[in-house]
């Protein structure tokens, strides 16, 4: 067995190195959407050899329990060649990748001479598992076996979750009834801050452009809603683009400041506003305006000082970091283009930016101070920093720098005690700032020493924060878990399109809709097989609406699958108890999954059987 175990070690070590190398750093397979089937191939393959491992490393299987590792082996041989067709169907795979995969195959087969007559010897045993003891290679390949499972768990995570509908039909986006007759060209459209903005620019009736490296995951998350470009170039001549949103840029917060690190935050800003002025100069008819996003950071740390639009930049990484960015946008006034640099603090909003990053913490009991807490955190709501950009592209008076801020910062300890009280957690612990900056290096003063920014041009033009102070937005950010809706006003009424082709939607639905009426609740229910059009505001057709139920609440927010169920069980009486009991996270995620893969498309599928014909 040792030549079959060093065979199998050398396997684990290169199929590794094409994981962490080929699949996770140059592809990032485990984020697009298209490489789902391949994902779960690769999930199958690692169970495969998780099993392998831990089946060998202490036992022989004798007899007929032979025929199980003879058929966790062809099942391995059957996996491979579907994933070489998966793969050449789906990517193109760079050379060093094809070539590591011709080895491996290679090696597998080399295995399967080498392990032929141990099977066939055990197979000539009477059936039993003994127990054995290689040694070494027993804890090697236990360690390959918890290896092989915990990442073969991952990829079928992953792509379970490319497996579910679209993120553009799981949230979906409003579109305007009329189109505004504007363009807007969107960078980093795919992040936090991006995804956001794209909704709120379709919702005004504006035309949208994404320019994107990764397609698929734009039209996973926008589909028909707007236009992707992987090239610049591949913008039409006559296409109408009045102004552009440049957010992309990598990350800041995160991996350590290495010098490479510092030179990607770089490029990812400066190259990207390069090549967007370069795409601008050939346009016969440039766009109006270019709000580009910068950052608070471009002050440095600072203590307790106002910091306004005037004051100025540091020595420090991030403020350089701001000042690269800012200079390359500004070199769009001499197109004739308005430059608008957007200094953004802190971004608060349930589903991207710092707040999530904050607020896990704090749901456990956690939330802690930073050294003695006094630091200032400047920060704005995502819906008020959406309306600032907003104002940035009409507002032809606009130009050069703005604090997107809110009026109101607060300082770290007051910000994590009043995240601690909206959550109903305990606020007690303390960081040391001086074990902050042993693990963050300089990237810790954004955190240790903070700035106290004012909001000073947006004020003086008359802006309206709907979310002035942190109070305002952690109500917005942290509702009321135990307060039901507001149901019982007149203009407040909350509308649900089901699958009524389903007999188990119709009948479930069909209580919900008595128990509605029964009580007198502005909550009106709709056949969205019988209803023509019944949300094509959002891009939504039959054969979206047939496969989830839909749920648009009395200000206007849309929801569907199991989240729409539990928003419709808020607003019932009887049945609220039983949002606190799913709303539970691990419970959610798996109610989710339930719905997504096997009760929505299989009752859809059941329905389709029972009404073969297609009503119009």
């Amino acid at each position: 067995m040792t030549l079959v175990f060093s065979l199998f070690t050398l396997q684990t070590l290169l199929g590794a190195l094409d994981t962490l190398w080929n699949h996770e750093i140059s592809e990032r397979l485990p984020g697009r959407r298209a490489a789902r089937h391949e994902l779960a191939l690769h999930a199958v393959r690692e169970f495969i050899y998780g099993f392998l491992f831990v089946a060998l490393a202490w036992r022989e299987w004798h007899g007929a329990w032979t025929a199980l590792i003879a058929a966790a082996l062809l099942l391995e041989v059957g996996v491979t060649i579907a994933d070489f067709v998966v793969e050449d169907r789906t990517r193109r795979l760079p050379a060093f990748e094809r070539v590591l995969h011709t080895v491996l195959t290679l090696l597998f087969g080399v295995l399967l001479m080498a392990i032929a007559p141990v099977l066939l010897a055990w197979w000539n045993q009477p059936t039993g598992v003994v127990a054995v003891d290689y040694g070494g290679f027993s804890v090697l390949l236990a360690l390959f076996a918890i290896g092989m499972t915990a990442w073969g768990i991952r990829d079928a995570i992953a792509a379970l979750a490319h497996f579910r509908p679209a993120e553009w039909l799981r949230d979906p986006i409003e579109s305007a009834a009329q189109a505004s007759g504007r363009g807007v060209l969107v960078t980093g459209a795919t992040g936090f801050i991006g995804g956001h903005m794209v909704r709120a620019l379709r919702k005004r009736g504006d035309t949208v452009w994404v320019w994107t490296r990764d397609a698929d995951r734009a039209l996973a998350r926008f589909g028909p809603h707007v236009h992707v470009v992987t090239k610049l170039a591949d913008i039409p001549a006559d296409a109408r683009v009045d102004s552009v949103v440049n957010l992309a840029g990598a990350p800041v917060i995160g991996l350590p400041w290495t010098n490479a690190r510092r030179q990607l935050l770089i490029d990812s800003r400066v190259k990207t506003t390069q090549a967007v002025l370069d795409w601008t100069a050939t346009r016969s008819q440039p766009p109006r305006v270019l709000v580009s996003a910068s950052a608070i950071g471009f002050y440095g740390p600072a203590e307790d000082n106002w910091l306004t639009e005037d004051s100025p930049s540091t020595a420090a990484f991030q403020s350089r970091l701001c000042v690269e960015r800012e200079t390359a946008a500004n070199a769009a006034e001499a197109q004739g283009m308005r430059a608008v640099n957007l200094r953004i603090g802190l971004v608060l909003g349930n589903d991207g930016g710092i707040f999530p990053q904050l607020a896990r913490p704090a749901r456990f009991g956690m939330a802690s101070k930073i050294g003695d807490g006094r630091q200032w955190m400047s920060w704005i709501h995502i819906v008020d920093l959406l309306r600032i950009v907003e104002l940035a592209i009409d507002e032809p008076g606009l130009r050069g720098p703005i604090n997107a801020v809110a009026p109101a910062p607060e300082r770290q300890g007051d910000f994590q005690r009043a995240l601690a009280r909206a959550l109903g957690r305990p606020y007690f612990m303390r960081i040391p700032a001086a074990a902050l900056r042993l693990a963050l290096g300089e990237m810790a003063e954004l955190l240790v020493r903070g700035q106290r920014v004012a909001p000073r041009r947006l004020l003086n033009a008359g802006f309206e924060f709907r979310h002035f102070t942190l109070a305002s937005a952690l109500r917005e950010l942290v509702p009321d878990p135990v307060k039901p809706p507001a149901l019982r006003a007149a203009d407040s009424n909350c509308e649900v399109w089901f699958n009524g082709d389903c007999p188990v939607c119709s009948m479930e639905i069909g209580a919900y809709e008595k128990l509605a009426r029964r009580r007198d609740l502005p909550v009106r229910f709709h056949d969205s097989m019988r209803v023509a059009q019944p949300l094509s505001a959002y891009g939504l057709r039959r054969e979206h609406l047939e496969r989830r139920l839909y749920l648009r609440d009395e200000h206007g927010r849309i929801q569907s699958g199991f989240r729409a169920v539990l928003a419709l069980w808020a607003r019932l009486p009887g049945y609220r108890r039983l949002v606190g009991v799913f709303s539970w996270p691990p419970l959610l995620a798996l109610c989710e999954t339930l719905y997504d893969h096997i009760v929505a498309p299989g009752l859809a599928y059941w329905a389709r059987v029972r009404q073969p014909g297609v009503r119009t």
